[in-house]
């Protein structure tokens, strides 16, 4: 035992690892399995050069295993600690220890980032050197490298509440900042999570019943060292390269301490869940922001590298991620860090699920190669504390890891990225995009069904925040990338888009009206699809990027919401608004089962049939645009069938002249209408308490490009529709 000042060091406990308050002091734990020495170094502040002190652990009595420990008696929450690991400097052996770097504890809770990273200091190697990497740097990085926050449990008071069936979700991806931080965004805190709160009212006039957030944990925004063409710097705008995975981006708060930070965190998330909105993170368990061999060393590469990394012959990196590193995530270590972090946000912050970015990396060993039964995925799944929680997978990786529609198993679901490229490519006609299509409206059964999965299994989305924006989508047919500084180089080139005659600006209306009827169309192929609808924020109103398709980079009004939209295309929320309404209202849009498709009548054993413009089979052939779609209203399987829900016809045509369609005899009912995309506002789609009979119950004209819904309703009046 010694004592420095007010303080007492004792030998401490190996676990809990990271930092615990408890009534008479400080509990410090962090595993290096070959370290040959650590000190704990604490702070007064986080910004002070001067430690208050520095203690070196003592492998006899502050070590466990592989676990560095110590008990601080005295200390108490409130001050900022780091650590100095010691230890081989040999790179071409994975090991990269450095003392004179300030490491960051990977269990932080709270961390502060004054400084960016490409700051000389943070450098492990001498960055002057001939030797790159291979030299070794003697400057200290105290004063510029990032500190964690000693913080004690506080209480969760997150409203809990009944999170819905994934089945029947609308997700509604955003950017924290993005979201309000315009000027015209109408809210007195911009671009933190108060901002989001006040936006509130709009997501439930707008019916989405999820919000997926773009990363929050602690990032440096500063990684990004270019300028656009006109000399403006650029940023890490979306936040995908993260230092600690169980703390804030704390300028994503309106407070300025970390206490207030983190109570407006939860204070967010209890407002979600009094509007009954779950709240979803994006999370990056693939990578750090550590980077590669060139890359500054913050946290994890300075305390046991050769752990934390899958390592390409010692001193290289495997980059599964494209972006420098990828976390060993199946090692025991790194996947039970990765597991207290997801408890964390869900009973600490109260968060209801994840989406994992680049997650088919979790299905890599240490050598990079795919394991079968992957440890960390079936342990996300199965863990007992978060078995009711939304799991959701992007199922690829930048190693060609490709697996979506079997990745994990029936706990997770997964981004769709054949939903997109389908719809896409049906919306602007492309030849043999028909039979994909009608694959994407029946919940892409080919690709999930052979894995026992479910339609809610497939999360559907046209964009999200990686590519073009739906206006985009149909303003464009190339990217405009050239503010990123990369010469138009970055970015997709497959994007399926058509500027529908104009690249980009236009006042010519013909090309405008057919713009908006293609965000029309999809948006209503996305909501009459079997799984997940996944909207893009401002995407409802109409938002551009002007063309940049990759705005990683763009923390400005490119990135921005523009909220004046809102009302300048008021017409097209209203369709986006009363679209999702119709999901709503009819459940057979939203079955548990994937439909039962057999040949013949509709009988009681089938669901769904397709057809053709004169009543009979549909035309398969590749040059076909157009397709129409029965939906029984209810089958036995899904036990709709005491609420009698109404039968849907739906009729999609792609194709650039019109199609008179057949309508299907229906006994005891007659056909109402819905919508119809060709028509303008407000005839294009009734509210959903609203609907009229067809004075035509024998066909329909469907005009080029457009989509027709029509519902078949029972002749007596007192029958109503299938309610929510």
């Amino acid at each position: 035992m010694s004592v420095l000042h007010d303080f007492e060091f004792l030998s401490g406990q190996p676990l809990p690892l990271g930092s615990t308050v408890m009534e008479q002091g400080v509990n410090f734990a962090v595993f290096s399995r070959n370290a040959d020495a650590v000190s704990l170094v604490v702070y007064q502040s986080e910004t002070e050069e001067m430690p208050l002190f520095i203690h070196a652990l003592d492998p006899t009595k502050n070590k466990t295993g592989d676990v560095w420990h110590c008990f601080v008696k005295g200390l108490k929450e409130g001050y900022w600690y780091g650590y100095w690991v010691d230890g081989p400097y040999e790179p071409k052996a994975g090991h990269r220890f450095n003392p004179n770097k300030l490491l960051l504890d990977p269990y932080a809770r709270a961390v502060s980032i004054n400084n960016p990273f490409n700051s000389k200091e943070m450098f492990a190697y001498d960055r002057d050197s001939d030797l790159l990497d291979l030299s070794f740097s003697n400057i200290r990085s105290d004063r510029v490298a990032p500190r964690a926050y000693i913080l004690k449990p506080h209480a969760n008071w997150s409203i809990r509440h009944n999170r819905r069936k994934l089945k029947d979700q609308i997700i509604y991806e955003m950017h924290v900042k993005g979201f309000t931080a315009s000027n015209n965004s109408g809210v007195k805190q911009k671009g933190t999570f108060k901002g989001m709160v006040e936006k509130i009212p709009h997501l439930l006039d707008l019916g989405v019943t999820a919000v997926e957030l773009l990363p929050i944990h602690a990032f440096d925004d500063k990684t990004v060292m270019r300028h656009s063409p006109d000399g403006t710097p650029l940023k890490n705008y979306w936040g995908y390269d993260p230092i600690s995975y169980s703390s804030l981006h704390f300028p994503y708060s309106s407070e300025k301490d970390v206490l207030g930070a983190i109570k407006e965190f939860k204070d967010m998330v209890a407002e979600f869940h009094k509007a009954e909105i779950d709240v979803i993170l994006d999370v990056v368990f693939n990578h750090s922001g550590e980077g590669n061999e060139l890359g500054p060393t913050v946290s994890f590469r300075g305390i046991d590298n050769s752990i934390y990394y899958m390592l390409d012959n010692g001193r290289g990196y495997k980059n599964y991620s494209g972006c420098g590193n990828t976390l060993n995530c199946n090692h025991p270590v790194v996947r039970d860090m990765i597991m207290d972090s997801l408890l964390y946000w869900v009973v600490e912050m109260g968060v209801d699920g994840f989406r994992f970015d680049l997650a088919s990396v979790f299905s890599r060993d240490a050598e990079g190669n795919f394991i079968n039964y992957s440890p960390l995925i079936e342990k996300i799944a199965e863990h007992p504390v978060l078995r009711d929680i939304i799991i959701i997978a992007e199922a690829w990786d930048a190693g060609g890891g490709y697996q979506v529609g079997k990745f994990g198993g029936i706990r997770w679901a997964e981004w769709n990225g054949a939903f997109r490229d389908g719809v896409r490519s049906f919306i602007k006609a492309d030849y043999g995009s028909l039979a994909d299509m009608a694959e994407r409206l029946t919940g892409s059964p080919r690709m999930f069904m052979s894995s026992a999965k479910f339609p809610s299994s497939s999360i559907n989305f046209i964009t999200c925040h990686d590519g073009f924006t739906l206006n985009d989508l149909v303003s464009y047919n190339n990217k405009h990338n050239e503010d990123n500084g990369e010469d138009n180089n970055d970015g997709y080139n497959d994007n399926r888009s058509w500027n529908c005659g104009t690249e980009g600006d236009t006042k010519d209306s013909k090309i405008l009206s057919l713009r908006q009827k293609q965000m029309k169309n999809s948006m209503a192929l996305m909501m009459l699809s079997l799984g997940v609808p996944m909207i893009t924020a401002g995407d409802e109103f109409g938002r551009t990027q002007k063309g940049n398709n990759n705005a990683y980079c763009q923390d400005n009004e490119i990135s921005w919401i523009d909220w004046s939209l809102l009302n300048k295309n008021k017409d097209f929320y209203r369709f986006v608004k009363l679209i999702i309404d119709f999901r709503k209202h009819n459940p057979s849009l939203r079955r548990r089962h994937f439909y039962n498709i057999l040949d013949g009548d509709l009988d009681k054993f089938c669901d769904i049939k397709w057809y053709g413009e004169k009543g009979g089979e549909p035309d398969w052939n590749p040059n076909n645009y157009n397709i129409a779609l029965f939906i029984k209203g209810w089958t036995p399987i899904e036990g709709y069938s005491q609420r009698n829900c109404n039968d849907i016809f739906i009729i999609l045509n792609s194709h650039w002249e019109t199609h008179k369609y057949l309508l299907p005899k229906v006994q005891g009912k007659k056909w109402h209408f819905i919508c119809d995309t060709d028509k303008e506002s407000p005839n294009d789609i009734l509210e959903t308490t609203k609907s009229y009979v067809l004075k035509n119950q024998n066909d329909y004209l469907i005009q080029p490009r457009s989509v027709v819904i029509l519902t078949a309703k029972p002749t007596s009046k007192k029958e109503d529709a299938c309610a929510q």
